[in-house]
């Protein structure tokens, strides 16, 4: 298992091309941002106070949650490669257990998604101290720190479902541009959630990966909501919470942190399931 995870690093990492698609989704909504959704989404937020700092925060929370998914399907390419190029039948017929080849693709994954990851948190952070914001105090810090790895998993067992099916690196590249098209919307950056209508924002609410962005989001808005919403009344924080999608609502019911990390811990322990035996079952 670790052999065959050290491998994939250091496939993955010598590759300059495999990294750079990695972040490619990200680049493109940063620059979809910084262009014009930036305008259009602080434009119905004039006269809050510090709403740049709101705003960008917002954003790079998400941007974390797509990064899971993009950089954890960069690292299982190397998967279906292996499979197209008959590489994985070598691993079959040599003494290791399917289970340790398939939690070896998995360390790797997880690794590659969490470094990924907190490069891209170090990048937001610098991203929202130069367009006027502050730093993470080094609670809310260690709280992101926390959920990374967490959001990394969910995204990775779902990638790894989805990879399981592939066979070969064209109908890989044909996903891949399907999901880095697609994560930005089912994660809720483009546009405020509560700007969709209910159909949309229900395949959001349902999305587990949304989850992560909700849980990052939390944390990363929590001081400059402070400083946007000081003194105001309570409803108008938690409407504000609801439309870009802190919490989501169903009904009447409104998800916490509590339940946010549930759904992520019983996404990753369902799709890692039925992707291992998915490929228990491949010749």
């Amino acid at each position: 298992m670790l052999v065959i995870a050290k491998r994939n690093l250091k496939i993955f990492f010598r590759d300059k091309s495999a990294v750079f698609f990695s972040f490619l989704s990200v680049i493109i909504i940063l620059g979809l941002y910084v262009i014009f959704l930036g305008d259009l989404i602080t434009s119905g937020l004039q006269g809050v106070a510090e709403v740049d700092f709101l705003i960008n925060s917002w954003v790079m929370a998400g941007i974390l949650a797509v990064t899971s998914v993009t950089s954890t399907l960069g690292a299982f390419s190397i998967m279906v490669e292996d499979r197209s190029r008959k590489i994985m039948k070598d691993f079959k017929v040599a003494p290791i257990k399917r289970r340790d080849i398939a939690a070896g693709y998995i360390l790797g994954a997880f690794i590659i998604g969490v470094i990924m990851s907190v490069t891209t948190l170090i990048l937001a952070e610098l991203f929202i101290v130069l367009t006027g914001g502050e730093l993470l105090p080094l609670t809310s810090l260690l709280k992101v720190l926390a959920i990374i790895p967490l959001a990394v998993l969910a995204s990775s067992s779902i990638v790894f479902f989805i990879t399981s099916f592939l066979s070969s690196q064209s109908a890989f590249t044909t996903v891949s541009t399907i999901i880095g098209t697609l994560i930005g919307f089912l994660t809720g950056i483009y546009i405020p959630i509560g700007s969709l209508p209910e159909a949309v924002q229900f395949i959001i609410k349902v999305f587990p990966v949304s989850h992560a962005g909700s849980l990052l989001r939390e944390v990363m808005l929590e001081r400059p909501m402070e400083l946007s919403f000081a003194g105001a009344p309570a409803s108008v924080v938690e409407d504000f919470k609801v439309s870009m999608g802190v919490n989501y609502q169903f009904g009447s019911f409104s998800t916490t942190a509590g339940t946010s990390v549930a759904i992520l811990l019983a996404t990753t322990a369902v799709f890692y399931a039925l992707a291992v035996v998915m490929m228990a079952r491949r010749p």
